[in-house]
């Protein structure tokens, strides 16, 4: 193909796009109220991500305010599968992360949604690694001292997670299985108590997404080992990668993005995606997003959709070969 026939092609697919998102806009897009749905408590890590992207998109898409749903349950299950059910007509958006769109489906045994069936992906906006870290008293400061340490209690040492199948916990099993180490797992309800009891030292390990423990880890409270990503994360500069401290395949985080349900026109998607990917470029959003103690992040529908598929297998192989199932 000539490059001349390439270019050509891409202005008329670009043209196409603009053409196909001026429609909708045309159409007096949104004309009610847009809901976004978040299947977690209110307070949540999910929630207020969501709450800071939702009002700036409400104003990107002509001043519309867009109303938060939060559906809490069963591991996002519930609110995911309401927004599955619901028009396909993008007055009602869904907020999700890794649990409901990758994890439950192998966690669960009668999902009542498809994560990669039901859902037309928008784009990611925010990433939050999991971080290994410990009560000042653990005498380790890296991985391969911790690993030491724990290796030479094995089942002695706790490690606490907000609930079997989550990313806490999964990211610790993960850790066991790559190191050869045996902790036992000590699963919460509500982050606020096992906060309080690695504080305390009653239980001092813990793999958690940033928000949970980022006050801490300020004050000096609790101490981080390693971030488990392949790059350093924005919010915690100064912590090393377990990648960086030999162990590159210790990887988990939870991502979260925006979906629709299956059957929105592909109009309304383009125009949604280009509209989030203003969102996200904003430098108060990126700045909220820190403090927070998330890493904003974008993607194309396309990217995000094998993200599901891929995170789908990897856990799915964990979760089978360890035989954990939900409460």
């Amino acid at each position: 193909m000539s490059s001349v026939r390439s270019a050509t092609l891409a202005l008329c697919a670009t043209f196409g796009l603009i053409t196909s998102a001026a429609q909708v806009a045309a159409q007096g897009y949104p004309t009610k109220q847009i809901k976004m749905v978040v299947p977690f408590a209110a307070g949540s890590a999910s929630d207020a991500i969501a709450r800071l992207v939702a009002e700036k998109l409400g104003s990107q898409l002509g001043g519309n305010r867009i109303l938060v749903d939060n559906r809490p349950g069963a591991g996002g299950n519930i609110g995911t599968a309401a927004t599955a059910k619901a028009p396909p007509d993008g007055y009602t958006l869904l907020f999700s992360t890794s649990g409901p769109l990758a994890v439950n489906k192998s966690l669960y045994p009668n999902l009542p949604y498809d994560p990669e069936q039901d859902f037309e992906p928008i784009s990611l906006v925010a990433t939050l690694p999991n971080v290994l870290v410990v009560n000042p008293q653990i005498p380790a400061s890296t991985t391969t001292e911790f690993i030491k340490y724990v290796k030479e209690r094995p089942d002695q040492i706790t490690y606490s997670s907000i609930g079997i199948g989550s990313s806490q916990h999964l990211a610790g099993v993960l850790f066991e299985n790559a190191t050869g180490t045996r902790m036992r797992h000590v699963p919460y309800r509500a982050a606020g108590q096992f906060v309080v009891d690695l504080m305390s030292g009653d239980v001092p390990v813990s793999f958690q997404l940033i928000p949970n423990v980022i006050s801490q880890l300020k004050s000096g409270k609790i101490k981080a080992i390693a971030v488990m990503a392949k790059q350093r994360s924005k919010t915690l500069p100064d912590i090393p990668t377990m990648a960086e401290q030999g162990m590159p395949d210790l990887e988990s985080a939870a991502w979260f993005g925006i979906l629709v349900p299956r059957g929105a026109p592909q109009s309304m998607i383009d125009l949604l995606h280009r509209e989030l990917a203003n969102v996200m470029a904003d430098p108060e959003i990126q700045t909220g997003m820190l403090e927070i103690g998330a890493d904003p992040v974008t993607s194309s529908p396309a990217e995000f959709r094998a993200l599901i598929s891929a995170e789908i297998v990897k856990w799915s192989s964990l979760i089978k070969q360890m035989n954990i199932t939900a409460e």
